[in-house]
């Protein structure tokens, strides 16, 4: 299931038209994923689901819209997330990049909705014209009112994209 998806992706990205991160450019990304959470003394087990698009306000600088959904346990988790991410022009085909966020994250019965912060850097390969893999760490910071017992996460994400 998840090859047939990433073939339907590379295939609609080799049709359009647009170069990456030039002003101007839209790009989509679903997300599928896994996590765990420590409440009270339970873990809990999730199957995480979304869907997230950047847009590029000047050349090699995206600001973005997510949205993720934790399912499968209690509590569930609802998260909106407004990324900024900077490409440094190094290379053609590999970019170093390096990004913040700010996540709102709406928590179900029991327990208070909470804000957290985070920071990333990566390196995105070029994959084709108009699609590129990115690889990256992410640190995640969270208040004092959160069902989370850390402070703090870190995290690897892998993103593939296509712009158009």
């Amino acid at each position: 299931m998840i090859s047939k998806i990433l073939l339907a992706l590379l295939l609609i990205s080799s049709i359009s038209k647009a170069e990456l991160f030039e002003k101007g450019n839209l790009g989509f990304g679903a997300i599928i994923g896994s996590g765990s959470i420590t409440v009270g003394r339970s873990v809990q087990n999730y199957a995480i689901a979304g869907l997230s698009a950047e847009y590029f306000v000047i050349e090699n600088l995206s600001v973005g819209l997510g949205y993720m959904g934790w399912f499968g346990a209690t509590p569930s988790l609802n998260q909106l997330t407004i990324p900024v991410n900077y490409y440094v022009p190094l290379n053609q085909k590999y970019r170093p990049y390096f990004g913040a966020f700010v996540r709102e994250t709406f928590v179900s019965t029991g327990y208070d909705d909470y804000t957290s912060y985070g920071a990333k850097g990566g390196l995105a390969y070029k994959m084709s014209r108009t699609s590129y893999l990115g690889i990256a760490i992410v640190g995640e910071f969270y208040g004092d009112n959160t069902i989370y017992k850390e402070s703090s996460n870190y995290y690897p994400e892998i993103t593939f994209a296509f712009l158009f």
